[in-house]
């Protein structure tokens, strides 16, 4: 099983690059960064849209941008795998998004992954001119709008809710056809769709959502939609920090495991790192 970390980056904790290069020495197999670009204050949407969550913690709306992070953690390190978990790609516009996924797998020397989610924040969501109803519809036809540019010399793309008319678009990917792009979020049949039309992998945030008892759907839908069911990668977010669970999720077929660093100072997050880092001789 490969292990990962993620932390919330952000200008009141350790620097990503530091953080990328420690992790590299211990021998993690990949460091995951999730991204908001703003949380409006009135916060009518309740922390992951949850009823009765408490309060959202400020790490929300103090990250770092997600790819210049990235990089930043790319140019530190030599074989880390650079990841976003997840980018929100509903509110992004998917021609600056699909360069800067390029950029990034393209200067890293092909060491993106490209987490990709919904998003929850209704207010959030709105500010960027996006109906939270249609932002399922929306981040599919922006991801297969960049597939296009990624792949075509020439590429053009034409959908129900945005079009791309003929264009140039450099540089391509590293990693042919694209980096992995991996879908976050709970299990239920649009998101296996999605999955299966456009995805190469699925990592659900472990004990928030239902996981190996859906594994089961997943292959189904996969069987249904012509596709291997081997094909799609597994992994967690929010990995259990107990050998015994992990060895479970591995038997049910999952292949990475990504462990949830504090955004707070650098010696409190080095010595957790070091602490996770135990783990990677035992699964």
């Amino acid at each position: 099983m490969k292990l990962g970390v993620s932390i919330f980056p952000t200008d009141k904790t350790i620097d990503p690059g530091a953080l990328a290069a420690a992790a590299e020495d211990l021998g993690f197999e990949s460091l995951w960064f999730p991204e908001h670009s703003h949380i409006p204050t009135s916060r009518e949407t309740p922390w992951g849209g949850r009823a009765g969550a408490p309060p959202l913690p400020e790490m929300y709306w103090r990250t770092y941008d997600q790819f210049v992070a990235l990089m930043a953690s790319a140019a530190a390190t030599s074989t880390l795998k650079v990841a976003s978990g997840i980018t929100l790609v509903a509110q992004r516009d998917p021609i600056w998004l699909a360069k800067q996924v390029a950029t990034v797998d393209a200067l890293s020397g092909g060491r993106l992954l490209f987490g990709v989610g919904y998003g929850w924040n209704k207010e959030e969501l709105a500010h960027h001119g996006v109906k939270y109803t249609e932002r399922r519809a929306l981040l599919r036809e922006k991801i297969l709008m960049m597939k296009e540019l990624w792949t075509q010399e020439e590429a053009a793309y034409s959908g129900e809710m945005i079009e791309l008319e003929p264009s140039w678009s450099w540089p391509k990917p590293e990693q042919q056809p694209h980096p992995p792009i991996i879908m976050g979020g709970a299990a239920g049949p649009k998101t296996f769709a999605h999955i299966m039309e456009f995805c190469d992998g699925w990592m659900p945030i472990y004990g928030a959502y239902e996981f190996v008892s859906k594994l089961g759907e997943m292959r189904e839908a996969a069987e249904l939609a012509g596709r291997d069911p081997a094909t799609i990668e597994l992994g967690v977010f929010n990995a259990p920090r107990d050998v015994e669970k992990l060895e479970e999720l591995r038997a049910a077929g999952v292949t990475r495991a990504v462990f949830n660093l504090p955004p707070v100072e650098a010696p409190v997050v080095l010595s957790k790192l070091e602490k996770y880092a135990g783990f990677l001789d035992k699964v």
